[in-house]
């Protein structure tokens, strides 16, 4: 999720547990806490890919921060002990600040290396995208209140019914995960599909409207499920271009990429370079995560050491319209082979 989330969940943790005895200073302590787990983005790790698969990794590791939460209680009770709160409940405190983050990390399409350094696909149970205003507000509520009337009395409450709030929405998203992805399982059926893959996702910034990919072969096909459709989803076949990846068969990071997405990948061959695209993030045609792995040279794609991001288009006003459009509408056309072509395109600005 993303930082002022990650910040405000921590603070109103914290300031749940040991906000009667530390006050305000208990929303400070629990915000600076929240986001430590992300501080592994100053780490240099080579090319884009690795900046890309090794974030999220020995920092959210629930071993990790298990143990970083038992330094923390050992260093707090022996250089700032305080008679007001057992060991037991400070530790209690530090330890649910510093895990939520990666599980609340989790809940997105990204992936979390939850049991660094043991190497399973990094989880991604893709229920809600990394940023949410209806599961951050709640949080935000509670931090303002308990920073204007302090956490005692009727105010100490805040924070507890905000994260009971939170909870209850997060549950909501993990229901239409279900919803979108019973959906499409049935039609598939009905068409007598077999999957390879099956990778469901939020839009952006709601959980009302899904997309939902399925990996077939040569192709994916992809398709938008809402809460309010009356309709069987439709269904619209792309090419995958999996026919490049053999080029990539002796690349590490190729390999490394494949693992941390479990291979919801896409191979574009774009002028004179070879582009492998993350589908899972973002939106359909607008995904942040595309890779420059190889050139096209003297007849024989050359693979990069060094490989970069390709640029992108960020931010598109008119096709968030479209989506929040087909949330309450469904029966209105959402073009997303025309967008996914688009991926095809070069762009101004591409490495060279």
């Amino acid at each position: 999720m993303d930082s002022i989330t990650q910040a405000v969940l921590g603070a109103t943790i914290q300031g749940a547990l040991l906000g009667r005895w530390q006050g305000r200073k208990a929303l400070l302590y629990g915000a600076m806490l929240g986001t430590l787990p992300d501080l592994d983005v100053v780490i240099d790790y080579g090319d884009a890919v690795a900046e890309m698969t090794y974030h999220r990794g020995f920092s959210h590791s629930l071993f990790v921060l298990s143990a970083v939460a038992l330094l923390l209680t050992w260093l707090t009770r022996h250089f700032r002990p305080h008679p007001g709160y057992s060991t037991q409940r400070l530790f209690l405190t530090l330890f649910l600040v510093l895990l939520t983050h990666p599980l609340l990390d989790s809940f997105t399409s990204y992936g979390t290396q939850l049991f660094w350094p043991l190497m399973p696909i990094p989880t991604a149970w893709s229920s809600i995208f990394i940023i949410d205003p209806l599961y951050t507000l709640p949080l935000i509520a509670a931090v303002v209140a308990g920073a204007w009337f302090g956490l005692r009395d009727k105010a100490a409450k805040a924070p507890a019914i905000a994260l009971v709030l939170s909870t209850l929405y997060l549950g909501f998203t993990v229901a239409g995960k279900y919803m979108a992805e019973h959906r499409v399982e049935a039609q598939l059926a009905r068409q007598g599909i077999q999957a390879e893959a099956l990778f469901t996702t939020p839009t952006p910034f709601n959980s009302l409207l899904w997309r939902v990919i399925v990996l077939d072969g040569e192709d994916y096909h992809e398709t938008l499920v809402g809460w309010f459709d009356q309709d069987p989803p439709q269904l619209e076949r792309i090419a995958r271009g999996t026919a490049l990846a053999s080029t990539l068969a002796d690349s590490p990071a190729h390999a490394r990429l494949a693992w941390f997405t479990n291979g919801v990948l896409r191979y574009d061959r774009i002028g004179e370079h070879l582009v492998v695209t993350d589908l899972r993030l973002g939106m359909t045609g607008f995904h942040p995560f595309r890779f420059d792995f190889a050139h096209w040279q003297n007849g024989a794609w050359q693979v990069q050491q060094d490989i970069q991001r390709w640029p992108m288009e960020r931010g598109d006003l008119e096709r968030l319209t479209v989506l929040w459009t087909r949330i309450w509408q469904p029966t209105i056309e959402v073009p997303l082979t025309d967008w996914a072509n688009e991926l095809r395109k070069p762009l101004l600005g591409a490495v060279h």
